[in-house]
């Protein structure tokens, strides 16, 4: 079994005094039943699961929020009482009977000591589609992706697993553990998170099953296109879902992706993808403050996929390609780094939304990969690939909005640094000193961990 670090976040929402249902939300495939299942399993809990895409007609009598009506159905169903010690109940596929979501306020109000789990691929599309009284401040969301690269490594290689966990800003990482990590982190790239995949990858130890599993898994995503789009739109659907893995990096622009299409349709198109967690925006911000998301630029953003695997495939990238290529060569063949750490900065309490910062000058244009926040400081991310590269992105940023630590993911050893640098400015150079914080790309998913560190002042030493 493939270990989810969601078990912990399970554990601690089942041992809340006032636990509200919780509500689980991803795209499809990225183990949220499977999850449900081993939770339970662990924590030695009685499982009632229902299906409710093999049950529509429930969406009637969850409509009628009558309790006693809808917990005799589910009694039913269960072949037992669902309303008992150590039990824990899971609506599965929610989103097929889209008033089962508005009745979860209920549960929470007339049996708060229920466990209630629910779980849907194409949530977003019940949402939107139905009116109802959303039980707001009832229920609580959590997101659930691909597997990380933490997890990955728990299944692949587990005494590797405590360099991620246990490493610290200032500390130092062994160059035999290093290049071990840099090796597994570059098979993550192909295998990707799916969790069929790294099954595949983990029990056969060939790669090939590895391209047979995300083979299938895109064809079922493309059939599954039919159940949210109209039928005109299908083509187009699939021709962005395969234009999205080439397109990771760039700022979106619709005739780059469909010159046959209008702007709009191909933007409607996106969203749709966007509600199935199929891709994520990253959203042009003026990254001025906290909350970042307070000023984005909605119409300005840059897409990145569900899964590094899948987009690795997606582009005709193969394993042996991939071995054979320098870090440059890599940056230039779908931008993987990229999505690998965008994969890592979303947070399962949050919708995933990030942000980047995109600066558009005459003379000068600078753009920071992306743009996070530890407390109430704003610090630039930028990503490479491989050993080297500029940072003259990251020093306009600092200039503009005197951020006083960047952060810069590459595939080097860790390391702090405090740089005095020049950046060009309109009428000539301007001196920025900010601290750079090194971390090689493995590191990506204890980011916020390391930041929180940093700013509480939990520094071993400088090291250069």
């Amino acid at each position: 079994m493939i270990y989810r670090n969601a078990e912990k976040d399970l554990y601690v929402w089942h041992q809340k005094k006032r636990r509200k249902p919780l509500v689980i939300r991803g795209a499809r495939q990225v183990g949220k039943s499977t999850l449900v299942r081993r939770f339970a399993e662990k924590n030695k809990l009685v499982l009632n699961e229902i299906n409710l895409e093999q049950h529509l007609y429930l969406d009637n009598i969850f409509k009628s929020l009558d309790m006693d009506v809808i917990l005799r159905e589910l009694d039913a169903l269960a072949g037992r009482r669902i309303h008992s010690p150590n039990a824990v109940l899971f609506l599965d596929e929610i989103q097929a009977t889209p008033h089962a979501i508005a009745a979860l306020r209920y549960f929470y109000e007339t049996l708060p000591d229920l466990p209630v789990i629910a779980a849907g691929s194409l949530l977003e599309f019940a949402l939107s589609n139905h009116h109802f009284s959303m039980p707001v401040g009832r229920i609580e969301y959590y997101h659930l992706g691909p597997l990380t690269f933490g997890e990955f490594l728990n299944a692949t290689e587990p005494a590797l697993a405590p360099y991620l966990s246990e490493f610290h800003p200032g500390t130092s990482i062994p160059l035999a553990a290093h290049e071990k990590l840099i090796k597994r982190q570059r098979e993550h790239l192909f295998v990707g998170g799916m969790p069929e995949a790294v099954y595949a990858f983990v029990s056969e130890n060939a790669l090939p099953e590895v391209t047979d599993v995300h083979r299938s898994i895109a064809e079922t995503y493309q059939d599954d296109f039919s159940k949210y789009a109209r039928q005109k739109d299908l083509a187009l659907m699939q021709k962005v879902f395969r234009q999205i893995p080439r397109m990771i990096g760039q700022k979106v622009k619709y005739s780059n992706i469909s010159r046959e299409d209008k702007s709009r349709e191909v933007r409607a198109v996106i969203d749709l993808l966007v509600k199935a967690r199929v891709c994520h925006q990253v959203f042009h911000g003026n990254c001025s403050g906290v909350p970042l998301l307070a000023d984005i630029h909605e119409n300005v953003y840059k897409l990145v996929f569900m899964d590094v695997g899948m987009a690795a495939w997606l582009t005709g990238l193969d394993w042996t390609t991939l071995q054979r290529l320098d870090g440059h060569a890599l940056v230039n063949e779908g931008k993987l780094a990229e999505q690998f750490v965008a994969q890592h900065l979303m947070n399962p309490q949050e919708p995933p939304r990030l942000v980047y910062w995109l600066r558009e000058a005459k003379s000068a244009n600078a753009e920071v990969d992306f743009v996070t926040a530890s407390g109430s400081q704003v610090i630039p991310v930028e990503v490479k690939a491989g050993k080297s590269g500029a940072l003259k992105s990251l020093q306009q940023f600092v200039l503009h909005k005197n951020a006083s630590l960047c952060v810069r993911f590459d595939l080097n050893l860790p390391g702090i640094q405090d740089i005095t640098h020049t950046a060009r400015t309109e009428g000539g150079t301007t001196p920025v000193s900010y601290r750079l914080l090194s971390l090689p790309l493995y590191l990506a998913g204890e980011l916020p961990r390391i930041l929180d560190e940093l700013r509480l002042g939990k520094i071993a030493s400088l090291a250069q």
